[in-house]
């Protein structure tokens, strides 16, 4: 059983996004469902998650493949958040302001200090895959 309820994961984004702090700018991202290891979230990209070219930012990319990931390293039964080691990003498509994306994060591995997951920005209406993102953690030892 995950130390964490869904509701309880729902709350602790809303604490991030609430608080005053850089997280603000997930306010518009929703969980959808989470299991032990996986959560998968949606938002609509707006203009305030654009770059000046008006597609999803890269640096709005990163963020959510930092927080979603870490969501999903909460919602186990170690419950830690770790500390990112390494992070890298591959961009593959644009999405454009009105476009929903899904955003799902995996544990790929999860050992005794160090962590590794996966996450995927798809498009809701396409399918495509708009970046993938790998996160290691530190977890403690």
């Amino acid at each position: 059983m995950a130390s964490l309820s869904l509701t309880h994961l729902k709350e602790l984004m809303r604490s991030m996004v609430d608080g005053p702090g850089f997280d603000r700018v997930l306010s518009k991202v929703n969980i959808v469902s989470a299991s032990p290891g996986k959560v998968v979230c949606e938002m609509k990209v707006e203009e305030e998650h654009t770059n000046r070219l008006g597609t999803l930012h890269g640096g709005m990319t990163a963020t959510l493949v930092d927080v979603i990931s870490t969501s999903a390293f909460m919602y186990t039964e170690r419950g830690l958040p770790g500390v990112s080691v390494d992070m890298n990003i591959t961009y593959m498509n644009a999405a454009k302001v009105g476009d929903d994306v899904l955003i799902t994060a995996q544990i790929l591995k999860q050992g005794r200090t160090l962590g590794f997951t996966t996450v995927d920005l798809t498009s809701k209406a396409t399918g495509k895959l708009i970046a993938q993102g790998r996160h290691t953690k530190y977890l403690g030892g």
